[in-house]
């Protein structure tokens, strides 16, 4: 048996699910740009079709960056993302198939697969590689807080439609990210039994 078919400690199941809280408030902590680096590579190795990986990340540090996504953001999401350390715009790149052949080498055909039905094939495994992004933010010891409740419309006009190396990176939803004080934090919400949610056959 290798490492990978033990199951975790309950620390670690309480650390990436069991107590991990959705953040709306933030220590005032910084987070160096290699754990951000970091936090990439540890996300990227989570499994897409056919490894075509279409999410495009925008890692926003600076107070520039912050001023930008500002006016898109609805009231509510204000404060909290701009005292977070980090925010992410997790995007899917619209041509992504065009990676394919560097991607999925196995399979020279692979590119033309994901370009037939390239909106389902990208928005699909986009919004499953911005999940590991908040359990890889989880696993460094960072706290996320993934959100709607902005105008992704804005965002691609601000950050993407006028750059010629990203004008086809469309915005899906945000991750603020630090480390939680949970000033702002709600008791947790109830969740569906297996019976509500789940169905074995």
């Amino acid at each position: 048996m290798t490492a990978q078919n033990t199951a975790l400690p309950d620390a670690s199941l309480d650390q990436l699910f069991l107590t991990a809280r959705t953040h709306y408030s933030w220590q005032d902590r910084n987070i160096p740009e290699a754990t951000i680096r970091a936090l990439y590579e540890t996300l990227k190795m989570g499994p897409t079709s056919m490894n075509n990986s279409p999410a495009r990340f925008v890692f926003i540090g600076s107070e520039d960056g912050k001023a930008r996504l500002k006016p898109h953001l609805a009231g509510g999401n204000v404060e909290q993302t701009m005292t977070a350390p980090w925010t992410v715009i997790i995007a899917w790149d619209k041509e992504f198939y065009e990676q394919m052949p560097k991607l999925f080498p196995a399979n020279p055909k692979a590119r033309d697969m994901m370009k037939s039905g390239a909106d389902e094939h990208g928005f699909r495994n986009g919004t499953l590689q911005g999940a590991y992004l908040i359990l890889a933010a989880r696993a460094l010891g960072l706290d996320a807080g993934p959100m709607s409740g902005f105008n992704a419309a804005g965002v691609d006009a601000d950050f993407f439609a006028n750059d010629p190396d990203r004008k086809s990176w469309s915005t899906n939803f945000l991750v603020n990210l630090g480390y939680g004080d949970g000033a702002k934090q709600y008791p947790r919400g109830p969740r569906l039994s297996f019976d509500e949610a789940a169905l074995i056959v």
